[in-house]
């Protein structure tokens, strides 16, 4: 199961259900975003790109125009940049001289030290989640696992993908620290992008038995199985990747159609 994507799932979800959240985090961030100035059209350009990632409809190394995007949302170049910026702070995008922003590429080298860096941290938020679960938070848990299966016996891949990453982003904000919350939702952005660039392709939709697995044993209190399944959860994902140079190209129009 990939760890990051209904008609519905293409556009961009409100504050309560914004792909970087799997319940609240967006709305923490939406304070966080109010607080810097930013507005609601910066943040649904920000959001927009994000849930375009990951969607894997916007691959890495595609060239985000300020242009288009005040073509597309009706905006000034000024709003876009603070978009952009924003999300070049978080490493979903690069800001380079004299070519603008692209969607970031991560090197091989890269992508093994953020998959890296998630297992230290998914390590960490398994045990906190089972110390503080709950029947409403397990509720939780299984609502977003039907919400995956249901997507991928739809076939729609990209809600698959994303629901995929919802559910790591639902277990970080369930452990109760904040700031795993935050390095987690930085993670699973910059993972999808690897997955997007270095997936092979007509990769095929596996069944979900990894996180159904994962949410057993975490009803169960099982601590140490629960860490064993992170680990070779996410150390398989990474195994599946071809991680060598890809070319993808595509139109900024088409991967933010309808946000």
């Amino acid at each position: 199961m990939p760890s990051s994507g209904s008609a519905a799932a293409n556009k961009v979800p409100h504050a309560a259900t914004a792909p970087l959240s799997a319940a609240g985090t967006a709305a923490g961030r939406t304070s966080g975003a109010a607080k810097r100035g930013t507005t609601a059209i910066d943040l649904r350009i920000y959001r927009a790109v994000i849930n375009a990632v990951m969607s894997h409809r916007l691959p890495p190394g595609t060239h985000l125009g300020e242009a288009d995007f005040c073509e597309l949302y009706q905006v000034s170049r000024t709003t876009v940049r603070k978009a952009l910026q924003r999300l070049a702070h978080e490493h979903i995008i690069e800001l380079r001289p004299n070519r603008g922003a692209v969607v970031a590429s991560p090197t091989p080298e890269q992508a093994r030290d953020i998959f890296a860096a998630r297992r230290a941290i998914e390590r960490e938020i398994v045990p906190l989640v089972i110390r503080h679960a709950t029947p409403a938070s397990i509720g939780q848990i299984r609502a977003a696992l039907a919400a995956e299966d249901q997507a991928r016996h739809s076939g729609d891949r990209a809600a698959w993908i994303r629901l995929g990453g919802e559910f790591h982003l639902l277990l970080a904000e369930l452990a109760g620290n904040q700031v795993l919350q935050r390095y987690m939702a930085e993670l699973v952005s910059r993972c999808s992008l690897i997955i997007a660039l270095y997936e092979p392709p007509g990769a095929s939709m596996c069944e979900n038995a990894e996180h159904e697995d994962l949410a057993t044993l975490i009803e169960q209190g099982n601590v140490a199985a629960a860490n064993h399944l992170i680990e070779h959860h996410l150390l398989e994902i990474e195994a599946r990747l071809h991680l060598g140079p890809q070319e993808k190209k595509i139109r900024l129009a088409d991967a933010l159609a309808g946000c």
